[in-house]
């Protein structure tokens, strides 16, 4: 194929699983991490070029030397909490570095561009399901970091031949089915992985944060969507650029969303594991609800999902997790 891809924070959860997808597809492939959160361990293709996107001298050597077809950009920091203790962080890392590397496909003319975003832009949805033109009013420093790379994203589309996908994740988790990679991360904060460990005794208790949203039981609503079919968009989402001339905006999820209570009864039934949980107050920024509409990422780019099941993101996070406590051991 002999197309370089540049795939920046590809050392990470998301990143590692669509290299993975991109390597066994024929695309070479450029990782630009720092390692942060990522691992080199992770990355079962391409080569990987440690830096971080603040150094503009560098990424611009890098786009230099090598003349990138496009380029995906996972690289951000992705926890809402960490965001509201943290916000100049967030809008450093995930806005100002994203310029950057805007800049950088401006001078070395990288035309396509596909972008993870999140399901934080909506904020407090007030419609279900949440479509693409749903209002963008985010509710914490994340949200607001990833909407103003959106809107820089698309002010430089508009001005140039600069084409774009830009994927709004929802709630993402399971692993490779394989096994050969899963999430690394230490400071992983999701529920999926949380309510493993702790069926898998790594800690002690699972917290719900929040027992009276206005849903059927009280706690949050989110849409999961298994990492290997968010992968599979990313690789819909490149092919499309390379033959379309259209930027999008699209949701990443299934369309099916499940409450916190669920999904810990879920892993509570496949473990066979009856964990201590703990009820406690709300987090603020933490919406009652999100659950992606999702036909139009179908439509456009041809997406069909192959892992849709909570059951099988619960088992195969379960045996990512299995696997790391056997290979620490």
């Amino acid at each position: 194929m002999n197309q370089t891809i540049l795939v920046t924070g590809g050392a990470g959860y998301i990143g590692s699983h669509t290299i993975k997808q991109l390597g066994k597809a024929g695309y070479d492939v450029v990782v630009y991490d720092n390692l942060s959160t990522g691992s080199s361990s992770a990355l079962l293709y391409g080569k990987l070029i440690r830096g971080d996107l603040q150094d503009f001298t560098k990424l611009a050597d890098l786009f230099d030397r090598y003349q990138f077809e496009a380029v995906l950009h996972f690289a951000a920091s992705i926890s809402v909490p960490e965001s509201l203790v943290k916000p100049l962080h967030y809008y450093d890392n995930n806005t100002a570095n994203t310029l950057n590397l805007l800049k950088c496909c401006q001078k070395f003319a990288v035309n396509k561009f596909v972008f993870s975003s999140t399901a934080a832009v909506y904020g407090e949805v007030k419609e279900y399901p949440v479509t693409e033109s749903s209002p963008t009013v985010p509710i914490n420093p994340y949200g607001s970091s990833k909407l103003m790379s959106e809107r820089i994203i698309r002010d430089y589309s508009l001005a140039s031949d600069f084409k774009y996908v830009i994927l709004r994740y929802f709630n993402v988790a399971g692993a490779d089915v394989s096994g050969k990679i899963g999430q690394c991360s230490k400071k992983s904060a999701h529920l999926i992985k949380v309510a493993c460990d702790a069926a898998l005794g790594r800690r002690d208790s699972v917290s719900i944060f929040g027992t009276d949203y206005p849903t059927l039981d009280g706690t949050g609503i989110r849409d999961y969507i298994h990492v290997q079919d968010l992968a599979k968009a990313h690789l819909d989402a490149l092919t499309y650029l390379q033959t379309a001339n259209e930027s999008h905006t699209l949701n990443c999820g299934y369309g099916q969303g499940y409450s916190v209570r669920q999904v810990i009864d879920k892993v509570k039934e496949i473990s066979q594991v009856d964990f201590k949980v703990i009820e406690t107050e709300r987090r603020k920024g933490d919406p009652a609800c999100v659950v992606a509409a999702a036909d139009k990422i179908r439509n456009v780019l041809g997406w069909q999902p192959q892992y849709n099941s909570l059951d099988t993101i619960v088992e195969t996070t379960l045996a990512w997790e299995k696997k790391l406590i056997e290979v620490n051991n």
